[in-house]
């Protein structure tokens, strides 16, 4: 019986004709992706009413699928080349050292978290029953890894509208076993660096920011993600780049990064590269733990890890998408500016989005409030909008202590959480994200102007 012949992951062509051949036949290939991206994903004129106006979703062109399909083409299916020049561009970019691909923003988040628990950090280990401060308000897997590694959440109320931790009640959540400190830069609104900062070197606790929605975003001209220890981003479909699923790790610090990337590949010691052997020169000649002199360094684990690591498919759309990153952020401001110019004269009945003090927010989306005493609640503007083809969010669990997975578990609470109860009742958002044209961004303030004044 006939079978198909098995191709080794690093086999190549073998002769400069077949070489040839087989480059001639990619670009073929990749100039008609070019044409199939032009006739498939034509995108037909905006019928307000008829046609949904997103809250967020991708933004791409043939370049994006290019990239795709050239990757598809090696046929190598874990992090491979592309994810190299990922990593080194994307740390660039941001701002810092290091940048380690992972496979969501959410398995950063853990990535991140788990590092600092690594036996190597000595006495600044975060060790179970350990605290990190954190805020009532946001996305859960910004707090699941404090969970997840045996950690107690400390939360603290949120300022409304900034969606900022509210910076008086962090001495007050301080104990003698807090350790860390990770806030999320909620909706791409940065939180007061400069104060968090100064109290996490203060008490000389970890700073971990979660720049999943403010990729781009400066705080007094420095970009958020480099005050911190570590610094999380993810590329979701919503978020300002993407490469369907995905997500990366920051630090400018060596000894940290080799910790997020144990953690990420397995909780391995060995820091080879995928397909690469011996590193370090000196594969058999560890002595590590209890194991024997000579044990393979491939095999010898110094945490307990995962695999969280990325496709190189994923990142050579990231690498497509870093180019656009720019235009992105600016149209995402843009579309942020449009939406408030168009609704500001509606501030008696909507609390309106406010940038951060010393901030240029890169926003993720635009969220209101309705005020008390408004004649509508929140859950009436939202069905009127939904009603009409304008996607809408709540600002993510709202109140995370109220949330049915948190209760029974071990966290404690400061103070009283009046602004998280606010955000839960009374606040939700609508898209900016650069998919959006002006046509969808004048319906939406047709849609909330006609409802607020009916």
């Amino acid at each position: 019986m006939a079978t198909d012949a098995i191709q080794l992951p690093d086999a190549r062509p073998d002769t400069d004709v077949s070489r040839e051949r087989a480059a001639a036949l990619r670009e073929q290939i990749l100039a008609l992706v070019g044409e199939y991206h032009a006739v498939a994903f034509e995108r037909a004129p905006f019928v307000p009413g008829e046609m949904p106006v997103p809250v967020s979703g991708k933004v791409f062109d043939a370049d994006d699928v290019r990239h795709l399909v050239d990757s598809g083409l090696d046929f190598w299916l874990t992090a491979g080349r592309f994810a190299r020049e990922f990593e080194s561009s994307f740390a660039k970019v941001f701002g810092t050292r290091k940048a380690t691909l992972v496979n969501s923003g959410s398995s950063a988040n853990l990535v991140a978290l788990s590092a600092l628990t690594s036996p190597t950090l000595g006495d600044r280990r975060l060790k179970p029953g350990d605290e990190v401060i954190t805020v009532a308000s946001g996305f859960p897997t910004t707090v699941n890894p404090i969970l997840q590694n045996g950690l107690v959440p400390v939360f603290i109320d949120v300022t409304i509208p900034t969606l900022g931790p509210r910076l008086d009640m962090l001495e007050a959540a301080l104990s003698s076993r807090t350790r860390a400190v990770m806030i999320a830069h909620t909706l791409g609104n940065p939180f007061n660096l400069e104060a968090v900062s100064a109290f996490a070197r203060k008490h000389d606790l970890w700073l971990v920011e979660d720049c999943c929605d403010a990729l781009g975003a400066t705080y007094k001209g420095q970009p958020v993600g480099t005050f911190g220890d570590i610094a999380t981003v993810s590329f979701y479909p919503a978020h300002h780049i993407t490469m369907g699923e995905g997500g990366a790790v920051m630090t400018s610090k060596p000894a940290l990064h080799t910790l997020i990337e144990s953690f990420r590949d397995w909780g391995r010691d060995c820091w080879c590269e995928p397909g690469k052997d011996n590193t370090c020169g000196k594969r058999f000649d560890w002595q590590l733990g209890e194991l024997p002199k000579g044990y393979d360094h491939k095999y010898t684990y110094s945490h307990v890890g995962y695999n969280l690591k990325a496709t190189d498919m994923q990142a050579a759309v990231g690498v497509s998408q870093l180019k656009k990153l720019p235009g992105f952020i600016a149209a995402r401001r843009r579309n942020f500016e449009f939406l408030f110019d168009g609704l500001r004269d509606l501030q008696d009945v909507l609390i309106l989005p406010e940038a951060e003090p010393h901030s240029e927010p890169s926003w993720f989306g635009f969220p209101m409030f309705v005020r008390r005493g408004a004649p509508f609640t929140r859950n009436e503007i939202v069905a009127h909008l939904e009603k009409r083809g304008i996607a809408t969010r709540l600002v993510f669990a709202g109140n995370l202590v109220r949330q049915p997975a948190f209760q029974g578990q071990k966290f404690r609470v400061v103070g009283e959480l009046t602004a998280a109860d606010q955000v839960m009742n009374d606040a939700f958002w609508t898209g900016v994200f650069p998919g959006l044209t002006e046509p969808m961004l004048a319906y939406v303030v047709q849609t909330i102007r006609g409802f607020c004044r009916a």
